[in-house]
C-alpha cells in the first residue's frame, strides 16, 4: 500500500495528447454556483480544463456536470477555486473483448452508453440520469435499480488515479489502498479523482423487456417488490404518496430485463435528443393540487392490466431526461431529495410507519421512487444497505427543514441512513448517528489530508469542516 506523500507511477495510462482539442478555459471571476436542487446557492470560482491533473493543484474540490441536489459539489463559504472535469472527457482505453474500460473523470456516462450498447456493452450500475461523469459516479458511488443483484458502481471500479491533498499523484486499487474504498462514495473528499478503470457488463442486445403492473397500496407495493428482486435484475416502484387513506403508497412497478435477440427488434435503438425548459418557472407554478392530479393520471392511465414490452433503454433507465434542466419546474427556490435506506426486511413496521410520518406531517412529496437494496459494498460510507430506499423530492419552503429533521430522527431510530449525494438540509448530529463507520473513514481521510484542504459546503455544514 502507497503511504501517504508518496507517488505509485502510473505512466501506462498517462493521457494521451489529441490534436485539436479544446483550449484550456482561463478562470475567471466568482460566480454563483449551485447543485441540481437549486439550494443552496454559493460564491465560488470554476477552473475548466482539457488538463484536470492541472487544475485540481490548490483546488478545494473536483466538480462534474453538477447533478448532486444538495451541496456536495459546491465550494465551502470563502469563495473557494473548485476543478471542474467536464472538458477532461477522453476515452483511454475500451477492451472490446473484456469490457474493461479506462476513461478520464470528466467522461460523460451518456457517452459511453452511445459508445458501448452497439458494442454489447452496458455501464454495469448506472443512476436515474445519463448526464453525469463517471468521476462522479465513483464520489458518490452511485447505485440504481439493480443494487440487489450488482451493488452499487464502485464494486465494478478496479483501479483510480487520483491527486491526493499534498499534491502527489497516484493510483489506487482495491487490493492495495485503503484510499480507495474511502473515495467510493467518499464526496470527493479523499481527493480530485482524475482517472478511472472498470468493467462493463455484457448485454445480449440494447432493448429492454420490460413488465409493469399496478399497485392499489403499499402493503402490496413492498411485498411485490421484495417478489419481483428475486426474478428481475432491474426494479423499481414510482409511489403516489400524496394520497392518503387506504390507497396510500400506492404505485406503478416497474421490472426489466435486457431482451433476448429473438425478442429485441432489428437493429439498434435510437438515441433521442430532448427539449430544454429554458427557464425557472416561478415558484408558486407547481402546487400540491396539481401534483395530486399528475399522480392520479399516470397511476390510472396504466390500468390495472400488467404490461409486457420492448422498451427503449433511454427510457426505461433515464425517464427524467426526457425534459433538459426538468429541475426548473420547482422555480428559483429550489428543491431537496430526502434519500434514505431503512432496513430490511420489507415486512416491517417500520415501513408503514415511515408513511405515515410523511402524512402526519404534511410532507410535500412530488416524486417519489422506492427501490430494493442489496448488501453493503466496500465503499467505506457509501450509502445503500439491504432493505428499501426511499428518494422523495420535497419542495423548498418554511417547513423543510423541520421535515428532514423528522424524517431523520426516524432514520436514525430505525437503523437507517441517508445519501449524501441528494442532501442538504441534514445535521451533523442526525448523520453522526446514522453511521458507525464514518469514524473510521474520518480518520483515514486525516490521515492523508491532515490539513484539510479538500473540503466542500457540504463537508463544512455535515462533517465539521472548517470553512
Amino acid at each position: 500500500m502507497s503511504k501517504p506523500g508518496t507517488t505509485k507511477p502510473a505512466a501506462r495510462w498517462q493521457p494521451r495528447v489529441v490534436a485539436g482539442k479544446r483550449a484550456a478555459a482561463a478562470s475567471g471571476p466568482t460566480t454563483e454556483m449551485t447543485g441540481w436542487g437549486s439550494y443552496p446557492v454559493v460564491r465560488g470560482r470554476e477552473l475548466r480544463s482539457e488538463n484536470l491533473e492541472a487544475i485540481t493543484r490548490g483546488a478545494v474540490l473536483t466538480r462534474g456536470l453538477a447533478r448532486a441536489y444538495g451541496d456536495a459539489s459546491l465550494p465551502p463559504p470563502g469563495e473557494h477555486t473548485v476543478a471542474a472535469s467536464p472538458l477532461a472527457d477522453r476515452l483511454l482505453s475500451f477492451d472490446r473483448s473484456t469490457g474493461r474500460v479506462r476513461v478520464e473523470a470528466g467522461f460523460p456516462l451518456m457517452r459511453l452508453n452511445r459508445l458501448s450498447l452497439p458494442r454489447g456493452w452496458f455501464t454495469p450500475v448506472t443512476p436515474g440520469t445519463h448526464f453525469v461523469t463517471v468521476g462522479g459516479m465513483v464520489a458518490s458511488d452511485i447505485h440504481g435499480k439493480n443494487h440487489h443483484v450488482a451493488g452499487c458502481f464502485g464494486e465494478h471500479v478496479t483501479a483510480l488515479k487520483m491527486r491526493v491533498a499534498e499534491g502527489s499523484v497516484i493510483e489506487c486499487g482495491d487490493g492495495d489502498h485503503e484510499l480507495f474504498r474511502a473515495t467510493l462514495g467518499g464526496m470527493g473528499l479523499t481527493g480530485h479523482i482524475l482517472e478511472v478503470e472498470f468493467q462493463m457488463s455484457r448485454v445480449p442486445t440494447p432493448w429492454i423487456w420490460e413488465e409493469s403492473e399496478q399497485l392499489d397500496c403499499f402493503e402490496k407495493v413492498l411485498e411485490r417488490l421484495e417478489e419481483a428482486g428475486r426474478d428481475w435484475p432491474f426494479t423499481v416502484c414510482w409511489s403516489d404518496f400524496l394520497v392518503t387513506g387506504e390507497r396510500a403508497g400506492r404505485a406503478l412497478l416497474n421490472k426489466g430485463r435486457w431482451a433476448t435477440a429473438e425478442e429485441a427488434p432489428a437493429g439498434e435503438p435510437k438515441w433521442r435528443s430532448a427539449p430544454t425548459l429554458p427557464f425557472y418557472l416561478p415558484s408558486w407554478a407547481l402546487q400540491t393540487w396539481m401534483m395530486r392530479i399528475g399522480n392520479w393520471l399516470n397511476y390510472s392511465y396504466h390500468g390495472p392490466a400488467v404490461r409486457r414490452h420492448i422498451t427503449h433503454p433511454e427510457t426505461f433507465f433515464y425517464p427524467l431526461d426526457v425534459i433538459r434542466e426538468w429541475n426548473r419546474v420547482y422555480g428559483r427556490r429550489g428543491f431537496t431529495q430526502h434519500q434514505a435506506v431503512l432496513p430490511a426486511p420489507h415486512t416491517h413496521r417500520r415501513h408503514e410507519q415511515y408513511l405515515r410520518l410523511l402524512h402526519d406531517n404534511r410532507a410535500k412529496v412530488f416524486l417519489s421512487v422506492v427501490k430494493d437494496c442489496g448488501e453493503e459494498g466496500k465503499g467505506m460510507i457509501s450509502f445503500p444497505k439491504r432493505g428499501v430506499s426511499y428518494a422523495l423530492d420535497i419542495p423548498i419552503d418554511n417547513d423543510t427543514q423541520k421535515i428532514v429533521d423528522r424524517l431523520n430522527d426516524f432514520v436514525v431510530a430505525e437503523g437507517g441512513r441517508i445519501y449524501l449525494a441528494k442532501d442538504a438540509f441534514t445535521r451533523p448530529e442526525h448523520f453522526r448517528a446514522m453511521d458507525p463507520r464514518l469514524e473510521k473513514w474520518n480518520e483515514l481521510r486525516r490521515r492523508w489530508d491532515p490539513d484539510c484542504r479538500l473540503r466542500s459546503a457540504l463537508s463544512v455544514r455535515v462533517l465539521g469542516d472548517p470553512a
